[in-house]
C-alpha cells in the first residue's frame, strides 16, 4: 500500500469512530442545595429546569417554596432576634455575575424576589432594612402583619428566660422536640439551617440563591453571610459555584464561597476545594471551630458536586435526571 492510500484509509477510519460530545458528558440539568430539606426545594426548582428553564428562575423558585415553608430558620416563620423580631436574608446570582441581596429585611414573604428586583431594577447589588422593606413595597410586594408564627413565639419565650445566645451544632439533626430546635415541626416539616441552593440548566449556565431569617436570637441588625455574594453564595459561569450554611461570621472571615470556586479554578474537584475552604477555618482557630459548624456545597461546569464541613452532621440534597437522593458531607473534626 502506497503512502498517500495509507493516510486516506487512516482518515476514514477515524472519522467512523464516535468521539464523545462535550455538552454530552455534563451533567446537566442539575441542582443542588443544603440540607435534606433540600429535596423539596429541589423538586420546585426542577419543574423550570425540566422544561428547558432558566436556571436563575429555577433557584428562585426553589427558594420561595421553602419561604413559604414553616420553618424555625427560613422565612417569616423563622425565629425572631433577641427583641423578637424576625428579619430575612437573601441573595442571587446568575451566570453573568448579575446579583442582587437584601439584609434585615422585615414582613416580606419572599425576601428571594425582591433580591432579585434589587438584581434587575436597580444599579446596587445590597439594599438593607427600612430601605429595603421601602424598595419592596414599592415593587409591589405585599407587607405582612410580623406576629411570630406559634413555634417561634414559644421558642422566643423560653429563650428569654435565660437570653443566653449560644449557637448549637448541627441543630438540624436533633431527634427531639427541644425547645430550640425541634428536628421536625408537628405536621413534619424539618427543621433546617440557611437554605442554599446551586442550579444548572441546560444550557451549562449556572445561577445560585440563598434565603435564611439567620441566627435564632441574633442581636437586632446582625447579618450573617447568607445576603453577601462572595460569603454565602457565589457564581463564576466559566469554573463553577458554591453557597454556605453554619455560623456566618466564620464564612465571611474566608469570603468562603469565592474561596471554594476559585479553588475550583485552580483544578480543585468541587468537594476538595469545599474541604480546602474549610480548612482554612479550622486552622486559623482549630478550637474555636470545634464547637461551630461551617458547611460549603458548590458545583464546577461538568455538574459534578462535592461538599465538606467542620463536623459531622452536614446534608445535601441532588436532583438530576437520573437521581434524586440526599447525601452525606464528610466532615473535618
Amino acid at each position: 500500500m502506497d503512502r498517500k492510500k495509507f493516510i486516506a484509509m487512516s482518515s476514514l477510519g477515524l472519522a467512523a469512530i464516535k468521539w464523545p460530545n462535550k455538552s454530552s458528558i455534563i451533567n446537566k440539568p442539575i441542582v443542588i442545595s443544603t440540607w435534606d430539606s433540600g429535596m423539596a426545594v429541589n423538586e420546585a426548582a426542577w419543574k423550570i429546569l425540566s422544561s428547558n428553564g432558566k436556571s436563575i428562575d429555577a433557584v428562585e423558585a426553589g427558594a420561595i417554596y421553602i419561604e413559604d415553608t414553616i420553618n424555625c430558620c427560613v422565612g417569616l416563620g423563622g425565629y425572631p432576634d433577641r427583641d423578637g423580631i424576625v428579619t430575612l436574608d437573601a441573595c442571587i446570582m446568575d451566570e453573568k455575575s448579575n446579583c442582587g441581596s437584601v439584609a434585615g429585611l422585615e414582613q416580606i414573604q419572599h425576601p428571594i424576589s425582591v433580591a432579585r428586583k434589587v438584581m434587575e431594577n436597580t444599579p446596587h447589588i445590597m439594599l438593607v432594612g427600612n430601605g429595603a422593606l421601602q424598595f419592596a413595597l414599592e415593587n409591589g410586594f405585599k407587607k405582612e402583619d410580623g406576629k411570630l408564627s406559634s413555634d417561634a413565639d414559644n421558642a422566643y419565650k423560653k429563650w428569654l428566660e435565660k437570653s443566653d445566645y449560644q449557637p448549637e451544632i448541627n441543630i438540624e439533626n436533633k431527634k427531639n422536640h427541644g425547645p430550640f430546635a425541634p428536628a421536625f415541626f408537628d405536621d413534619g416539616t424539618p427543621n433546617h439551617d440557611t437554605m442554599g441552593l446551586v442550579a444548572m440548566d441546560v444550557h451549562g449556565d449556572l445561577s445560585g440563591a440563598v434565603t435564611t431569617s439567620g441566627m435564632a436570637f441574633k442581636v437586632h441588625g446582625r447579618v450573617g453571610d447568607s445576603p453577601i455574594i462572595g460569603a454565602g453564595l457565589f457564581v463564576d459561569n466559566e469554573i463553577g459555584a458554591a453557597t454556605s450554611s453554619g455560623v456566618g461570621e466564620e464564612v465571611i472571615r474566608i469570603c468562603g464561597t469565592h474561596t471554594v470556586v476559585e479553588y475550583m479554578r485552580q483544578g480543585y474537584s468541587p468537594e476538595m476545594a469545599c474541604k480546602k475552604a474549610v480548612e482554612r477555618i479550622v486552622n486559623r482557630d482549630t478550637q474555636k471551630a470545634s464547637g461551630i459548624q461551617v458547611g460549603f456545597l458548590a458545583m464546577n461546569k461538568k455538574g459534578e458536586f462535592g461538599a465538606y464541613a467542620i463536623q459531622k452532621g452536614f446534608v445535601y440534597s441532588v436532583k438530576t435526571n437520573n437521581e434524586n437522593k440526599i447525601y452525606t458531607s464528610k466532615y473535618i473534626l
